[in-house]
């Protein structure tokens, strides 16, 4: 797996939902924060997105946005809109909205909402890095793997056929990595110097070490090893990976083994001994005690806690 699907997966709990909503005349909603992340979709109309913090965003049809870290938003048709609050149920997902009246004619405004459900408590910082708010205008030409990506949800959502609910999820979790992609490609190959891990995704000697250890975790990589990925001597490579990615490779190479066993622990029954191997980990003991050390506990409590 690439980094990209890695870091979403290593996140991602429960399946991800989403609904179509026809608004009539003046409307406006307000969700609560989120530990989850949202996205809206605006198909036809305008409207107004009104983050918690910062100032508000002007919607055109086209227009996605995607709200990483759950922050609580309005959404409305104009900026002096009373917002209808709108709760989560128990298990954590919006509820399905009651329709609004239907007008004498087509509805003002037509959308696509959805939220992820995601634990935040190993967050990759590919993800913990994007601002609160990505606003993708639909501009001609660009992200057209999105733009897909948004047609056949709508198209599934309008009209349920035999299949919807899987393709609908599926269609879902692709929209999330089209949204991801096409911010950061955008703010590798945008103007001036891309910073964070939109420069890491963008340095051919760092992404083809990244590649290598999201492809292998389990082997035994060295630091020269890595930077022969690239074409980097050992020293260069060090330097270059530790000031994009924010952490030395072998450091980030546990963290990830660790990352990912955790979330193995978390969600089958896949023994130590094979979860111990998959992290790189040649014996039990020493998987759990680089597990403890990781986590504060060992993995055995680990995983009966998370059940």
């Amino acid at each position: 797996m690439d980094v990209l699907s890695d870091a979403v997966a290593a996140m991602r709990t429960g399946r991800p939902h989403s609904s179509r909503r026809d608004k009539y005349g003046p409307w406006g909603m307000r969700f609560e924060a989120s530990s989850g992340a949202g996205f809206h979709v605006l198909l036809r109309g305008s409207a107004w997105l009104l983050p918690a913090r910062g100032a508000p965003v002007e919607l055109a049809p086209g227009d996605v946005v995607f709200l990483a870290s759950g922050c609580g938003h309005g959404l409305a048709s104009g900026l002096d809109v009373p917002l209808e609050e709108v709760r989560k149920k128990e298990d954590g997902t919006w509820p399905e909205l009651p329709p609004d009246p239907v007008g004498s004619g087509p509805p003002t405004t037509v959308m696509l909402c959805g939220a992820y459900l995601l634990d935040r408590s190993r967050a990759h910082p590919l993800l913990t890095e994007l601002p609160e708010v990505v606003h993708l205008p639909a501009r001609v030409g660009t992200h057209r793997s999105l733009r897909a990506a948004v047609e056949l949800l709508g198209a599934e959502l309008t009209e349920p056929q035999p299949g919807s609910d899987t393709i609908v999820t599926s269609l879902l979790d692709t929209l999330l990595l089209y949204i991801l992609r096409a911010w950061w490609l955008g703010e590798s190959h945008g103007s001036g110097h891309p910073t964070g891990w939109a420069a890491a995704l963008a340095d051919p000697a760092v992404a083809a070490a990244l590649r290598a250890i999201h492809g292998d975790p389990s082997r035994p990589w060295t630091v020269e090893e890595l930077g022969a990925r690239g074409g980097l001597s050992r020293a260069a490579f060090a330097r270059r990976f530790a000031a994009l990615v924010g952490a030395p490779p072998l450091a980030y190479l546990t963290w990830w083994r660790m990352t990912t066993a955790g979330r193995l622990l978390r969600t089958d029954d896949t023994p130590l001994r094979v979860i111990a191997q998959r992290a790189g980990y040649t014996s039990e003991f020493a998987f759990a005690k680089a597990f403890k050390r990781e986590f504060g506990m060992a993995p055995g409590q680990y995983r009966r806690r998370t059940a």
